[in-house]
């Protein structure tokens, strides 16, 4: 009875679970933001800085804490110039489409 109950238990979950995966699958991935690649690797390059300046962990934490906070301002910065250069870009299509 128990291996009953068992056996149930884990048709069901995986029949309940097997129309997520199905609507997972359509959905488009999305990519790592430009904050959060600008974190990744601040804080890499600054925890390696900090390692070998401060010649123990204590460096190594502070600098990669100090290195994502700066890429991902970085990030951010580089985000938001991308997004007014479209801007200006969908701005210049539409005068373009007026005049013509």
């Amino acid at each position: 009875m128990k291996k009953l109950a068992i056996y149930g238990g884990l048709i069901i979950t995986f029949l309940l679970s097997a129309g997520d995966f199905a609507h997972a699958q359509t959905k488009k991935k999305k990519g790592i933001s430009q904050q959060g690649k600008g974190a990744i690797i601040g804080g890499a390059a600054g925890a390696v800085a900090g390692g070998l300046i401060g010649q123990d962990v204590k460096g190594a934490v502070i600098g990669g804490a100090l290195g994502a906070g700066g890429g991902y301002v970085i990030g951010n910065e580089k985000r938001l110039s991308k997004e007014k250069k479209e801007r200006a870009y969908r701005r210049s299509l539409k005068k373009k489409k007026k005049v013509n």
